[in-house]
């Protein structure tokens, strides 16, 4: 298991690495850090760290087989960090098994407000979220101007109507508010497991990284109605519906992306779903 307060960085910029350092070191986090990319797959698999921020432009082996040597044994969350506005490259990281990216320069206080994200999404059912206050109330350093502000966390409160129109489409407040089931769920050959959360197709258990079990779930405890795009990307933030943050078309191609990986490891045919149904302009649904 990952220790739930190790982090590790993996960026040849000496002074975006101090940067990093100070703003997980003041979230809780006992971090470790490297130049290059050998380094830090040898610190990944050392450490076991919850959280892996990875630069993309590495001076030996780029960011993206970075990712792909990491998944081979760590599922922990990785936001990518790149100085490329190529959208592209940003989709090739997400392909490669990143959870998140940022653009450079970014702002600490969006950095932390993902890790958070990250953290307030538990392990496994009956698990508390890791480290989430922790990086939620981090001081603020006054020479980087972080604002006070932070995304609201996710609070449970009564479950939402088990009965709904086939084309309904649940806001993410509603969508916050559902229940997670703890009991292994078994839809059409799929079987997902929330308690130690692994998933299999017909007996064969799936690689996934946590971002895809999670949408995974999110849509398969949706039941009939549709999450769009959008509330995807609020939910994965852990943000509120009205929280009024900007939902850009590069974030809900990041969802595109994730469900894309989805569907290639369950061998789910978009043209003929299994599981995974295009509601086309709107999101995705469970298919029944």
């Amino acid at each position: 298991m990952d220790s739930p307060r190790v982090a590790v960085i993996v960026e040849d910029d000496q002074d975006i690495r101090e940067l990093i350092s100070v703003i997980l070191g003041q979230s809780g986090f006992e971090v470790h850090a490297a130049s290059n990319g050998a380094d830090g797959v040898r610190l990944v698999r050392d450490k076991k760290p919850a959280i892996v921020t990875l630069d993309l432009g590495l001076p030996d082996i780029d960011g993206f087989e970075v990712a792909r040597r990491i998944r081979l044994f760590s599922d922990a969350y990785i936001i990518m960090l790149t100085g490329r506005a190529d959208e592209m490259d940003t989709l090739m990281g997400l392909e490669t098994g990143a959870d998140d990216y940022l653009t450079k320069p970014f702002r600490p206080r969006e950095l932390r407000a993902r890790i958070s994200a990250m953290m307030r999404r538990p392990r496994s059912a009956g698990e508390a979220p890791v480290a989430a206050a922790a990086v939620e109330n981090v001081p603020v350093l006054a020479q980087m101007k972080m604002p006070q502000s932070q995304p609201a966390p996710v609070n449970a409160a009564q479950p939402v109507s088990a009965v709904l129109p086939v084309n309904a489409v649940l806001p993410v407040n509603a969508m916050e508010t559902a229940p997670v089931s703890t009991a292994a769920l078994s839809v059409n050959g799929l079987v997902l497991n929330s308690r130690d959360r692994t998933a299999e197709v017909d007996g064969t258990e799936l690689e996934l990284t946590r971002t895809e079990f999670d949408l995974l779930r999110a849509i398969v405890d949706s039941g009939r109605a549709v999450r769009t795009k959008s509330d995807l990307v609020r939910w994965l933030r852990g943000e509120e519906y009205d929280a009024g943050t900007y939902i850009s078309d590069a974030d809900e191609r990041t969802i595109e992306v994730h469900v894309a990986n989805l569907r290639r490891k369950l061998g789910d045919n978009p043209r003929d779903p299994r599981w995974i149904k295009t509601v086309r302009g709107v999101g995705y649904k469970l298919v029944h």
